[in-house]
Parts: C-alpha cells; structure tokens; sequence
C-alpha cells in the first residue's frame, strides 16, 4: 500500500531521529493519510479517495481546489469497472 496522496501527491519524507545524547539515525516522517469516499460532481459518482488530513479538511472548505483530481480518479474507476 503507497503511502502517497492521490490529491495533494504528498510523500513520506525522510530526517533524523535524534535521541536525548543527541545521537542521529534516519526515520521516516509519513503523512497522515486517511480513506475517505468523494462525490466527483460532474459524473456524480462516488470515488475512493486516500488523501492527507490536511487535504480533507482543505476539500472541505474549498472544493473547487481539486475538482480536476476527483474528476480524472473517477474517469480511473469507470474505466476500470467496464473492463
């Protein structure tokens, strides 16, 4: 399972862990994804999407912001189920 934003394409980015001695060794920061079902407006279908908490809550208060990303994940899925 990818651990990618199918809106906003945010990535799991990389750091360092840094312990009480000040010791460093490599982590991984991964974003805050969650599975949420988005009504795409123009074929009035519903879509799986996993988007970020952040995306979600921007989709919430503007959701014109990613009308052209629902829109082709949605074109994804009726192709998908006519096959």
């Amino acid at each position: 399972m990818s651990k990618v934003c199918q809106l906003t394409g945010a990535r799991p980015s990389s750091g360092n862990k840094v312990s009480h001695s000040n010791r460093k060794s490599k982590r991984r920061f991964l974003p805050n994804l969650i599975k949420k079902t988005v009504l795409d407006e123009s074929s009035g279908a519903m879509v799986s999407v996993k988007m970020t908490a952040r995306a979600a809550r921007t989709l919430a208060k503007n959701p014109k912001k990613f009308r052209d990303q629902i829109k082709l994940l949605a074109k994804k899925r009726l192709k998908k189920s006519i096959k």
